[in-house]
């Protein structure tokens, strides 16, 4: 497959998990602590239950716009930098 289809449909992905309020306040969350969060800090910091944020954390983790590490029963999630570097530059300092 040619390199730019491909660099395309990681972009679509990105905006669509980028077109909600939700997952943005999740992204600002993330950028502004500057470190890495439990998925619980998370939704209570953005207000979102429980399993609506699961929803989210995984629409994320498939636009490569978060990475989630486990650490027995917690998950820890954290911005990919290298995402919003390479697909949108100077993203996260309009947030």
């Amino acid at each position: 497959m040619d390199i730019k289809l491909l660099d395309d449909e990681i972009r679509v992905q990105i905006f669509k998990a980028l077109s909600d309020e939700s997952r943005i306040a999740i992204v600002r969350t993330l950028y502004l602590s500057g470190k890495e969060l439990s998925c619980g800090e998370v939704g209570e910091r953005c207000n979102i239950l429980k399993t609506t944020a699961s929803y989210h954390f995984k629409t994320l983790r498939e636009a490569k716009l978060t990475l989630v590490r486990k650490d027995s029963r917690t998950k820890y999630v954290k911005l990919n930098l290298e995402t919003f570097e390479k697909y949108l530059p100077n993203f996260l300092e309009t947030l």
